[in-house]
């Protein structure tokens, strides 16, 4: 029934958004923003990162997370350089939302960590972050913050002239290469084309000592005292210098064709995201050994090295919007995707283990209203279906049909020199699974929101927003039952788990000058019914057991970043800027005590400095990681490290293009980087030392 209606209502908008922008070809437009927040341009008390231009072009790296784990309360939750999900706060999985041009980027990424997101950096040419619950705009999904990669793949209007860019890089740690290029050009006065491509390849790369940690070594070491040995250890010699199963290439293209009318806009894009991949995790595979022995496969080949994931993706979006439809309302957004995704994990010796298949779309009405009882606002809704299923030795999580429906306003309104938001959304989640046994899933969600702005004067502005949000529980912590390799742990959820719920509590303040910048937050988010995997400590299949269950949890922490100005010295302007983040996690358990959550990221104080021109551009920053020891049962510390990094850059004018040219060095230190927030930080470290050359041109 739910399927039926949402159909009607996609039918709906494509029929009528085109003949109604075709009133008019004129191709002077006031200017359309396209942002993540509906609200953001009037100011929010949420907070809000946004990278674009030459920021974005020196942070980006090939995922989301390590582009953005230099921003204040950021960091990723990777899996080797393949694979790297944004984690907002102590924040990640299933509570941050993952989009492109506001759309879910429908992928499988949230199923578990070693699965990519299907966004490609390089060719983004903007990207946001919404700390914080976005469950208002964005479903449930976001309880903890969306991210979102803006590609202008649908025009709002129609650009002056062709305008494009082309980037070339290479990396001497291992051997990576990568290209891309975005063009943008008008056909005609309404009519504008774009196109995008990526093509990018790294083998293993180097890592500054052994795979596995000191502790899990330890660990490992302890384990097997008293035991018959079984195993022959560990080999060294192979995992040391040289991350295993490490290497990545990934690679697609982009078309889109909008037309641009004097009261709005209609486009689509088709778009391609295939990536190949080693599981960095997956040594596990060795214990498979003789397991289909009468299937004729040889043990050797079985247990030699990681496996792979080939992942393919083709994705349809398709966007509208009406500008003065009728009295009281400014515009009116269509948007929708369309996924066709598939990826196979595949064993060392070249059979397919498990397939994972995903066929789901998404959409969005928003509908933006003038002044009603003093407020501006958005009113909206949210609707998605998603088939998804795994079949295969490590189908943990059956096949799954989902739908949502959610219904949504946003509203702002000024008070002087304050300026007070709210909001206020509905969801509907309903799961049928395809094994009978499980039962159908419904989960009803309600989540309001409250926020102050005060702008002290021109360059001083204090908010603070109160969030009360509810999360459905995932298809994988509710139907999760099985051995997954590539994570090496076997995983069991719960079918009987209820909505998480959470009041979170942010208070910030910004100032900006000449002279200074400044942005700052504290925040606290109490969860009710907290859904998270644990380690049982028991064994199963030889991997270690993680249950899905629920107590109630605690999050706390504080966000600084800065610039100061120094001066201008020989004609560039020399900056100090500097960054500190910390989060804590702790489940409430039901004896009263307090433990520790699993993957909490640890603590990080940043400084730097850089000096410009028109010319010239240098940057040095320095980063010290601290240790984490306040760790889950059965979880395994993680030491700190330091990371300092480089950045030379020129710039030359030939004609009518810009050319840069630079040089990025990272981890120049070359330590032993382990991310606590990573599933598999004790068997695979981050890139060691290693030094980027890249080329950009503007047109």
């Amino acid at each position: 029934m739910l399927k039926k209606s949402v159909y009607a209502v996609l039918l709906a908008s494509t029929a009528t958004s085109p003949a109604l922008l075709a009133q008019s070809n004129s191709s002077e437009l006031e200017e359309v923003l396209i942002i993540a927040h509906p609200l953001a341009e009037d100011g929010t008390a949420q907070s809000v990162t946004t990278l674009k231009g030459e920021e974005l072009a020196r942070k980006v790296q090939g995922s989301l997370g390590e582009t953005l784990s230099g921003e204040a309360g950021i960091q990723s939750a990777s899996f080797g350089t393949a694979v790297g999900r944004p984690i907002i706060h102590g924040l990640a999985g299933a509570r941050v939302k993952t989009t492109v041009d506001r759309i879910d980027t429908l992928d499988v990424s949230v199923t578990s960590g070693d699965h990519a997101v299907g966004v490609e950096p390089f060719i983004s040419d903007q990207i946001t972050v919404l700390r914080g619950s976005s469950t208002l705009l964005y479903g449930s999904g976001a309880i903890g913050g969306v991210v979102d990669a803006s590609t202008l793949r649908v025009h709002s209007e129609v650009p002056e002239e062709t305008s494009g860019r082309v980037q070339l890089r290479a990396a001497d740690n291992a051997d990576a290469r990568n290209g891309a290029f975005v063009l943008d050009a008008p056909l005609s006065d309404s009519v504008v084309l774009h196109l995008d491509g990526f093509l990018s390849d790294a083998d293993d790369y180097e890592i500054p000592g052994f795979a596995e940690s000191a502790f899990q070594i330890a660990a490992e070491e302890a384990e097997e005292e008293g035991h018959d040995e079984e195993e022959e250890g560990h080999d060294e010699e192979e995992a040391f210098g040289i991350l295993e199963g490490s290497r990545v290439e990934r690679r697609g293209a982009a078309i889109g064709l909008s037309t641009v009318g004097e009261r709005g806009f209609a486009g689509f894009s088709l778009s391609s995201f295939d990536a190949e991949y080693g599981l960095v995790g997956g040594h596990g595979h060795e214990e498979e050994e003789g397991h289909d022995e009468e299937e004729g496969h040889d043990e050797e080949e079985e247990g030699e090295g990681p496996g792979i994931i080939d992942l393919k993706q083709t994705r349809f979006d398709f966007e509208a919007q009406l500008n003065n439809p009728f009295a009281g309302v400014e515009s009116i957004n269509f948007r929708v995707g369309v996924n066709d995704y598939e990826h196979e994990e595949i064993e060392p010796n070249g059979e397919v283990g498990t397939r994972f298949e995903n066929d789901a779309w998404e959409g969005r009405v928003e509908l933006r209203h003038e002044t009603i009882a003093g407020f501006d606002g958005a009113l909206g809704i949210q609707l998605g279906n998603r088939e998804f299923s795994a079949v295969g030795e490590e189908a943990f999580v059956p096949p799954v049909d989902s739908d949502t429906l959610g219904v949504f306003w946003v509203g702002q309104r000024d008070f002087g020199n304050i300026q007070f938001e709210t909001g206020l959304r509905f969801e509907q989640t309903d799961y049928e699974p395809s094994l009978a046994s499980l039962g159908d899933q419904d989960f009803d969600t309600l989540s309001a929101s409250f926020g102050l702005v005060q702008s002290v004067n021109e360059q001083f502005t204090v908010s603070a927003l109160l969030d009360i949000a509810n999360r459905a529980p995932t298809i994988e912590e509710l139907f999760s039952n099985g051995p997954h390799l590539a994570t090496q742990s076997f995983e069991i959820g719960d079918p009987n788990l209820q909505e998480e719920g959470v009041t979170g509590l942010t208070l910030s303040t910004g100032y900006s000058s000449d002279l200074i910048q400044l942005d700052a937050s504290v925040y606290i988010l109490d969860f009710s019914d907290y859904i998270f995997e644990a380690n049982t400590g028991e064994i199963e299949d030889d991997l270690p057991v993680f249950q899905f269950g629920q107590d109630d949890a605690r999050f706390t922490g504080i966000d600084i970043k800065g610039l100061v100005h120094l001066g201008v010295f020989g004609k560039g302007d020399l900056d100090f800027n500097f960054l500190l983040d910390t989060v804590r996690g702790e489940v409430e358990l039901s004896s009263g005590a307090d433990q520790a959550l699993p993957r909490i990221p640890a603590s990080r104080a940043g400084i730097g400095l850089s000096w410009a021109n028109e010319d010239w551009t240098l940057r040095t920053n320095y980063l010290k990681v601290d240790s984490q020891s306040r760790v889950a049962s059965f979880e395994l510390p993680t030491d700190s490290y330091n990371d300092l990094s480089v950045f030379v850059q020129r710039k030359v004018d030939i004609a009518d293009t810009e050319l840069s040219i630079f040089l990025h060095g990272r981890n120049l230190t070359d330590d032993e980087q382990r991310y606590h927030g990573s599933i598999v930080k004790d068997f695979a470290p981050a890139p060691g030392r290693r030094v980027e050359l890249g080329l950009r041109l503007d047109f």
